[in-house]
């Protein structure tokens, strides 16, 4: 399905044209000004040059035109020839019934679909999920779906870390608290010997713990390192340990995000990208792309035209073990292997910026993907507290996401003690309920933000029932949910009564090109904004018309038709935002 300005593009451009013309000037916008016209051309404008006409003369001619268009209420010339546009409430009316019929509910679907693969998450295995995961999550999950929504294929992959120096440290600090585990032993059978069962608590310690230690303690850092080669040369004792190590720390992992209501199609890792390293050393030796330096091998990446130092990227060190470089290019050659896709596009820190675009350089150079391919980094900001610096405890420390999401949930449930529904759950409901609204707050503060911007995490305002809120939108939801189920289904819109009608009739045909930007910006936060302004107009609406109420058969049969319609834009929303609505709150 088109869009209003995509169908209004046509009808203006086909104007211009049989004006004498060139139809490429006939693209309509939305008007910047509402209180003047719902829609506006400024083609007129640039068609002066071309044609060699005053401006204004070309758009009465082409206003003339469109007059005769019985679904134009408005035809209007301003200022130097900009031509403002609005629509009858009957062309309205059928737009909109367009769209409620319109499986997509008028999100345009891509012509050329698309196979994206989207990393994002990039836990660390056997530690513990920190607030610094949070927005790699949310936003990659929002874009993954976003994908979806807009008619692509959309694959989404946590890659873990679970083959680098982070397991070195668990294995040797392991070693050291438990020198006699089978595991240890040069002589460890796997056929007969086994691992002793861990927690994710007891991980959870000693990640941290092992990762402190190095920083003071050169002997065990230098074992560390030893270990992790050893793994990756699968060393068969520390290949059973690091099987356990994974089943734990996985299935603690997969409990945090459901909890955020985000899902992995493919819960790969390095490891999995490890069997594709022999074939991309001999990729990189045949492109004769190897460089020796002091021991270990590089690639070079740096252009003439680079106006800042691009250092070589190390493909495998001294001692012969790979690196995280070495893995992320066989990762794509995995990719590329597996999912043949058109785009691959990876969410973490900003500050990994240069990482990366040292590896799609190298990827390029080594023929890993295809000139047709693209590789695209999105690096997201901090989230800070109020004093503008990265969110930490109140002892200083980083807080775990298990915490963060649970002091959220404490939060929404004191914020709903001033609901009365409240009291007809039972314990259980009520903790759900709060998990629910909590998350929601979370989520929708940060992805109401350019993911690029570090923000201020305010949870107070985040739990806030009015202003642009995920509490806000559930409450929205809520209150049309509560209408429709005192009232019979409506199955037709007759008319369109009011100006704030008109309004939300609009906002409604205009949602699906915020789709399209959101996606072509990777900015969730477009749709965060749309859905806050349909639900403002819908409050509007619902304040100054008494729905259930009303006497009028027909205009009552048109409001919940309309309140219908927009409950179904703010749900489609909210899913592509991977925020859970509730019933009643």
């Amino acid at each position: 399905m088109k869009t209003i300005t995509a169908r209004l593009t046509d009808i203006v451009a086909a104007a211009f044209e049989k004006a004498g013309y060139d139809p490429s000037l006939g693209t309509v916008t939305v008007s910047d000004r509402a209180d003047l016209c719902q829609f506006q051309c400024n083609g007129a404008l640039a068609g002066a040059k071309l044609h060699h006409k005053a401006p204004r003369a070309i758009a009465e001619d082409v206003a003339a035109l469109l007059r005769e268009d019985a679904q134009f209420s408005m035809v209007d010339i301003a200022g130097p020839g900009f031509i403002n546009l609005s629509l009858t409430d009957a062309a309205l009316l059928d737009a909109v019934r367009a769209l409620a019929a319109d499986e997509h509910l008028g999100v345009p679907q891509a012509e050329s679909p698309e196979t994206v693969v989207i990393d994002y998450g990039g836990p660390n295995v056997a530690k513990p999920l920190h607030i610094g995961h949070l927005r790699s999550a949310i936003i990659g999950e929002a874009l993954k779906r976003l994908t979806r929504v807009c008619g692509h294929k959309a694959i989404g992959d946590v890659h873990l870390g679970d083959w680098g120096t982070p397991m070195g440290l668990v294995i040797e600090e392991l070693h050291d608290r438990h020198p006699d585990w089978a595991c240890f032993s040069e002589d460890f059978d796997p056929a007969t010997d086994t691992v002793p069962a861990l927690d994710a608590a007891s991980l959870n310690e000693i990640y941290p713990f092992a990762s402190a230690r190095k920083k003071t303690d050169e002997a065990f850092r230098d074992r560390a390192h030893q270990a992790t080669f050893d793994l990756q040369n699968g060393k068969p004792g520390y290949i059973a340990l690091w099987k356990e190590i994974l089943k734990v720390s996985v299935g603690d992992i997969r409990a945090a995000y459901e909890k955020l209501n985000v899902e992995f199609e493919y819960w790969y890792g390095e490891s999995d990208a490890d069997r594709y390293v022999p074939a991309l050393m001999e990729i990189l030796e045949g492109r004769n792309l190897l460089r020796e330096s002091d021991g270990a091998e590089v690639i070079d990446v740096a252009r003439e035209e680079d106006t800042a130092p691009m250092p070589p990227i190390i493909a495998r060190k001294t001692d012969g073990s790979i690196t995280y470089e070495t893995t992320d290019l066989a990762t794509i050659l995995q990719r590329q292997q597996d999912f043949a896709p058109d785009r691959m596009l990876y969410l973490t820190d900003a500050r990994q910026s240069l990482h990366f675009e040292q590896v799609f350089r190298a990827a390029k150079l080594a023929g890993l993907v295809g000139e047709n391919v693209t590789l695209d980094f999105l690096g997201f900001g901090t989230m800070n507290g109020a004093d503008g610096k990265p969110y930490k405890t109140r002892d200083g420390g980083v807080m775990q996401l298990s915490d963060l999401l649970a002091t959220a949930t404490a939060a929404a449930y004191d914020k709903l003690r001033e609901s009365a529904y409240l009291n007809e759950l039972d314990d259980a409901e009520k903790q759900v309920l709060a998990q629910k609204v909590g998350i929601a707050a979370v989520k929708f503060g940060d992805l109401q933000n350019n993911p690029a911007r570090d923000y201020v995490f305010d949870l107070d305002k985040f739990l806030a029932f009015e202003g642009k809120t995920g509490t806000y939108l559930l409450y929205t939801v809520t209150r049309i949910n509560s209408v429709l189920k005192k009232a019979t289904a409506a199955d037709k819109i007759g008319g369109i009564y009011s100006d704030t009608e008109r309004d939300l009739v609009l906002k409604l045909l205009l949602s699906g090109e915020v789709f399209t930007r959101a996606l072509a910006e990777k900015a969730p936060s477009f749709l965060c904004d749309n859905a806050y302004q349909l639900a403002s107009l819908f409050s509007k609406f619902y304040h100054d018309n008494h729905v259930l109420g009303e006497e009028d058969a027909d205009k009552k049969q048109s409001w919940l038709w309309l309140m219908t319609l927009v409950r179904r834009m703010l749900l489609l929303h909210l899913d592509t935002l991977a925020i859970d609505a509730v019933e009643n709150m």
